[in-house]
């Protein structure tokens, strides 16, 4: 994929891995061009299987990405439309398209994601925020419209009901700490600690295969929105995407092969095993 050509943020590719710095000063701000930026980044890594996990980033030290550019937002209709007449707006459809990449997505938030940056965000698979400098907001109800950008959307399936409303009506600041709290980023950490517990997570799970990666994404995704016999059958399905991709087969013959599954130190060292096994093709 390529690394250059991007006007509002950089991209370096290292071991299987895309590393996303935003870089578009002043503020990062979410308008027309970072968004082309990430629909035309999109399209190259839902192509590329060499790549297994993309961690966004920001060069700004205040902010990870500003809300939505008010310039296009300005230009939106005042006039009531159908609901078989409404369209996804190019935000939606841009965050969606990030959503539902095959390579597991990590947010690494060291300063403000609000509006659409908070949106941003919770189109990705994980975030991670640094206490004393990320904050959280969704201010649209109180500009008079309401979380467009997947907000309204996406938002509680990450809290709650409650914990989402309190969060879109009170249009406050949330700090990383609580965000953790409420279940809006995965965790909350001192500023000297995210940089290497992403950096180890990230190159954890690019050691893996796309393929179960992308299966464990998709069955995942599925679990929210289906009744759960239905899930199961999707879980099922994914299984045998990744089986016929992967050399999982081979995994499992070598450990029973060997004996390995009822060796009780096997058992202590899961953690260390199962990256060891990544060396069997």
């Amino acid at each position: 994929m390529k690394t250059i050509g991007y006007e509002t943020f950089k991209v370096e590719i290292k071991d299987g891995q895309a590393w996303v710095t935003f870089d578009y000063p002043p503020v990062n701000i979410q308008g027309i061009p970072m968004l082309n930026d990430l629909n035309a980044l999109a399209e190259e890594l839902e192509n590329d299987r060499s790549i297994k996990v993309v961690v966004f980033q920001s060069a700004n030290p205040d902010i990870f990405v500003a809300h939505a550019d008010t310039n296009f937002l300005k230009e939106m209709s005042t006039v009531v439309v159908s609901r078989e007449e409404v369209e996804l707006l190019y935000l939606q459809k841009v965050l969606q398209r990030i959503s539902e990449l095959p390579q597991a997505t990590i947010a690494k938030i060291e300063g403000y994601a609000r509006g659409g940056g908070s949106e941003f965000a919770q189109a990705l698979d994980m975030r991670f925020a640094v206490r004393g400098k990320a904050k959280f907001m969704q201010m649209e109800v109180g500009m008079g419209i309401l979380p467009c950008g997947g907000g309204a959307s996406r938002l509680a399936r990450l809290t709650g009901l409650g914990k989402a409303l309190e969060i879109t009506l009170s249009a406050r600041d949330i700090d990383a700490d609580q965000a953790a709290n409420y279940g809006l980023v995965n965790r909350a950490f001192e500023a000297d600690e995210i940089g290497p517990f992403v950096q180890e997570l990230a190159e954890r799970i690019s050691k893996f295969p796309s393929a179960s990666i992308e299966a464990t994404k998709r069955a995942v995704h599925a679990s929210i929105d289906l009744p759960i016999h239905e899930a199961l059958k999707e879980e099922a399905y994914q299984l045998y995407q990744a089986t016929s991709q992967t050399p999982a087969i081979k995994r499992f013959a070598y450990a029973d092969e060997n004996g390995a599954q009822f060796d009780m130190n096997n058992q202590h060292n899961w953690n260390d095993l199962v990256v060891g096994i990544q060396d069997v093709k």
